[in-house]
């Protein structure tokens, strides 16, 4: 599960509505939703992420961390180290090789951090 998928998920179920409710009103598959939500489709592009927050009617803050997340839920990641420190190379190569192995907490841990770093919220 993605980052999106896990909010589009939650919103579905704080509202009472139905998958097929939903895909139906943006115009997509339920099957396109359900990939979504488990991670199984890249990040959704900005035009539906409006529609999203058009249909559960989010603002404002609220809109921008939806898209936020939406951006940070591609399920596979490429990391490009090239003109970067050896160090790098390796740190993302190690991450690549054993984060399935990092315990929840760690992963928490390690995200805040970057998610503090100053430009954190450039792409």
């Amino acid at each position: 599960m993605t980052p999106f998928g896990q909010r589009l998920r939650a919103l579905r179920a704080e509202r009472g509505v139905a998958m097929k409710d939903m895909a139906k009103a943006l115009g997509v598959s339920p099957a396109y939703l359900s990939a979504l939500e488990h991670g199984h489709r890249g990040r959704p592009n900005r035009r539906f992420v409006h529609q999203v927050c058009q249909y559960f009617g989010i603002i404002w803050d609220e809109a921008e961390a939806l898209q936020t997340l939406a951006d940070r839920s591609h399920p596979r990641v490429t990391v490009d180290t090239a003109g970067l420190s050896p160090e790098a190379t390796e740190f993302a190569n190690l991450l690549a090789d054993r984060i399935g192995e990092l315990p929840e907490e760690e992963l928490q841990t390690w995200s805040a951090v970057l998610r503090n770093l100053p430009g954190a919220g450039r792409r």
